[in-house]
């Protein structure tokens, strides 16, 4: 593990020294080596039930090592932080996010040399109001796109922390935190170019790990905050029926309600740029392309967050027990069908894919490196467009190892058992019970 720590550690740094370049030659080729690495120690660490808490400690430094190579960089012109610093902005001098378009002359004297390359600057915001007042907080103390980076390596490290405790109420390994901590999306999406996406996972996670301490309101109050972050977590509803009460989620809407208040616009919630983002943007979205030949992409988007749904209330019905897989697969499946997939967007599933039911979902994570190919591209002067070549090398590994998995299970209960071999042990709980008190009776009989 030593070795391959510091094989993982090279390659990002590596990758931290081209970042300026990103998709370019030497970026992919020692990204591509880390999620190789990476895969590699997933191997050995799903395999292995403890680790001593020495090996869990140097593989937390070496990462903290490559985060603090990826936060010292600039980034990117156009990365979603440059919009974050600019909403904080806007709301500290008493604007709307929602209302204001930053490419508005009006504003013009309101931006800094950080906002005025945001992306997308002919729309108003989208982010709910959960990320706005985020922005809004960190911009108080410093209002910087570095200091934005640094609030969500804060976020990370503190999602290892509760990550960490519900590994030891499941009776997990302490060294599964690695698979979340070393996960090169971490380093290149938060630390590098700093995504909103890392606080959500961190309320998420928190509000599983309340729900395992029955700490039921605070359950629901995460996960409501965590949904007021970005929509993506609300496919998760299913698996909280019954496990919380309808005051701790009442509660939960009461919290969400009162982040909303300060933009309601005439009485009305707004959604800023929402319904521009579904008509328009598209990227890594193979389901969405073939549906949206058929149907208009509202109906569509809603049917993306109609499969997280029915997946959440499938696991719910399947199993009373609370599993962090339960927490993957929802959203997945509605990111698989969603009409932009980013590889950013992933960061919510990382906690939660400490086991080896989330395989497939843990190759995607290393499987969507190639996507970054598209950013090269751009600079280039190529259009903003995925090649299919390129979703080939996503979804194919990822489609492999579901179909291993599949066999591997059928496989497994008819291992060609003749008809005198015995069923199994759990077959044999009924008659035993039986003989015991068959034997009890007849020892209170002797006596």
């Amino acid at each position: 593990m030593y070795i391959l720590g510091a094989m993982l550690c090279l390659a990002l740094t590596l990758c931290s020294l081209n970042f300026s370049d990103r998709g370019g030659p030497r970026f992919m080729a020692s990204l591509t080596l880390a999620g190789v690495v990476y895969l590699l120690a997933m191997r050995v660490f799903f395999a292995s039930p403890l680790f001593r808490k020495r090996v869990v400690v140097v593989g937390l430094v070496l990462a903290a090592v490559w985060h603090i190579e990826f936060l010292r960089l600039p980034v990117g012109a156009d990365d979603d932080v440059h919009r974050y610093v600019w909403d904080g902005r806007l709301q500290r001098l008493g604007y709307n996010p929602y209302l204001v378009v930053p490419i508005d002359p009006a504003v013009k004297a309101l931006h800094t040399p950080e906002t005025r390359s945001l992306n997308h600057p002919e729309l108003p915001s989208l982010y709910p109001a959960g990320a706005e007042l985020f922005f809004r907080a960190v911009t108080a103390i410093h209002e910087s796109t570095f200091a934005m980076k640094a609030a969500f390596v804060l976020c990370e490290l503190s999602a290892v922390f509760v990550l960490l405790d519900v590994l030891r109420r499941r009776n997990l390994g302490a060294h599964l935190v690695l698979a979340f901590a070393w996960n090169p999306l971490l380093a290149l999406e938060v630390a590098g170019s700093g995504h909103i996406d890392i606080l959500g996972a961190l309320l998420l996670l928190v509000s599983v790990g309340a729900l395992m301490r029955r700490w039921r309101e605070i359950a629901a109050v995460a996960f409501g905050l965590a949904v007021a972050v970005k929509l993506l977590p609300i496919v998760l509803l299913p698996l909280y029926w019954k496990r919380v009460r309808i005051r701790d989620a009442a509660l939960a809407v009461a919290v969400v309600g009162l982040l909303y208040l300060p933009f309601l616009n005439h009485g009305r919630i707004p959604i800023g740029s929402v319904g521009v983002y579904v008509q328009s943007f598209r990227f890594n979205d193979p389901v969405f392309a073939i549906l949206e030949r058929v149907a208009p992409p509202q109906l569509i988007a809603g049917f993306a967050v109609l499969i997280g749904l029915v997946t959440a209330m499938w696991l719910r019905s399947a199993s009373s027990e609370w599993s962090t897989g339960a927490v993957v697969w929802p959203m997945a499946a509605s990111l698989f069908c969603a009409p932009v997939l980013y590889p950013w967007y992933l960061l919510w599933l990382l906690p939660f894919l400490t086991s080896a039911s989330t395989l497939p979902v843990l190759v995607w994570t290393v499987s969507v490196i190639p996507t970054y190919l598209v950013w090269h591209l751009r600079a280039l002067g190529h259009l903003w467009l995925l090649p299919g070549w390129v979703m080939l090398l996503e979804y194919a590994p990822i489609a492999a190892v579901g179909a291993i998995i599949v066999m591997r299970h059928i496989a497994r209960p008819s291992l060609n058992r003749s008809a005198d071999e015995p069923l199994p042990l759990k077959s044999y709980g009924p008659t035993r019970n039986f003989r015991i008190r068959k034997l009890r009776s007849l020892i209170r009989s002797i006596h």
